[in-house]
């Protein structure tokens, strides 16, 4: 039998490494390919931001329902027929007024029922409700 040749049925006692050598090299090479392809690109001189806080008012209307039921729009305490004509006026100023529902966890139920009832008849679609993440 020639020097080299294995019968059948013989186990290898060599690992040939040249298949995975030459994917290492490939992944290598498209890693390289990659990332200098993504840094690439035109010079531009972009523009400077300011630094200065934005003038304009926060969109966004917060209703806060405090532990013993008093209604707060923003940070300040309305009764459920005032947040209604407020709430009126702001959504006819912006008709995609989006407001966000902060509670206390042991309000009545029916309190934060109300208030959505209320957004339903105004037509405030865009509903937020602030809830406290769980820390397992």
């Amino acid at each position: 039998m020639a020097e080299g040749a294995q019968e059948e049925g013989e186990l290898y006692d060599e690992i040939n490494v040249v298949p995975m050598l030459d994917l290492a090299y490939v992944l290598l090479v498209m890693f390289i390919i990659l990332t200098t392809a993504t840094v690439q690109g035109i010079q531009v001189n972009v523009p400077k931001a300011s630094a200065q806080p934005s003038l304009a008012e926060p969109r966004t209307k917060a209703i806060t329902v405090t532990e013993d039921g008093t209604i707060f729009l923003d940070t300040y305490p309305v009764t459920l027929t005032e947040l209604e004509g407020l709430l009126r006026t702001y959504k006819a100023a912006d008709p995609t007024l989006p407001v966000i529902i902060k509670a206390d966890g042991v309000n009545p139920y029916q309190r934060i029922v109300d208030i959505l009832d209320l957004l339903g008849k105004l037509e405030i679609n865009q509903l937020g409700l602030v809830t406290q993440a769980v820390v397992k």
